[in-house]
C-alpha cells in the first residue's frame, strides 16, 4: 500500500528536522503552562518519568540550571548528532551542576535503547501525548516535535530560548551560555 503525503506535510516535517514514535509507557507525564514560555517566563510545571525510571519534577530542580532540549526522534541522524554532542559536552555541563533533559515523542523503551546505544549520561523524557511540548510552546506536526531548547535558571525562570537549532553546533552554543 502506498501512502500519499502532501508537499505541505513534507515541508512541515522537514522544518521540524525529523520524526517521532508513540508508545504505551507514557501515561505518567504531566505538564502545563500558565503563560507563554519566553525569556523571563517561569518554567512550566513538568513532572515525567525518565528513561531510567526516575521521576523528574522541575519544581524539585530549583536552584540548579536545567536545559530542556526537544528533538524529533531517537536514532535519526540529526537527533543522534545532537544527543552525542551533548554527551561529549557532558563533563563540562556536569561540573557546572547542569541538569540536561532530552524530550521527544518516543516511548520510554525507545529512549532507554537510545541512551544505552549512545552512552547518554543525561535523562530522556517521553512526550507521546505532546503535553510537555505544548507546555513549552514547542510545535508538533504529524506527531513530530520541533527541535527547540530552553535553559531554565536556578530561580526557575527561562533564561534562554532556542527556536532554531543546528544539531552540529547546539551543545557548544548551550555550553557557552551557561555560567
Amino acid at each position: 500500500m502506498r501512502t500519499i503525503v502532501s508537499c505541505a506535510a513534507v515541508a512541515a516535517l522537514l522544518s521540524l528536522n525529523a520524526g517521532c514514535a508513540r508508545g504505551p509507557h507514557d501515561s505518567s507525564i504531566a505538564a502545563h503552562a500558565e503563560a507563554p514560555v519566553d525569556v523571563g517566563s517561569p518554567a512550566p510545571t513538568l513532572r515525567a518519568i525518565a528513561h531510567n525510571g526516575t521521576t523528574v519534577d522541575l519544581a524539585e530542580l530549583r536552584g540548579r540550571t536545567v536545559v530542556v532540549y526537544f528533538y524529533p526522534r531517537d536514532e535519526t541522524p540529526g537527533c543522534t548528532t545532537e544527543a552525542c554532542s551533548f554527551r561529549d559536552a557532558w563533563e563540562s555541563l556536569d561540573k557546572r551542576k547542569v541538569v540536561l533533559l532530552g524530550v521527544s515523542s518516543d516511548n520510554v523503551e525507545s529512549h532507554r535503547d537510545f541512551a544505552k546505544h549512545h552512552r547518554l549520561p543525561f535523562l530522556l523524557l517521553s512526550d507521546a501525548d505532546g503535553r510537555i511540548a505544548q507546555a513549552f510552546g514547542v510545535p508538533r506536526v504529524l506527531g513530530f516535535t520541533a527541535r527547540q531548547t530552553f535553559i531554565i535558571g536556578p530561580s526557575g525562570l527561562i533564561t534562554h530560548v532556542h527556536r532554531n537549532v543546528d544539531p552540529l553546533t547546539h551543545a557548544a552554543e548551550i555550553g557557552a551560555e551557561i555560567p
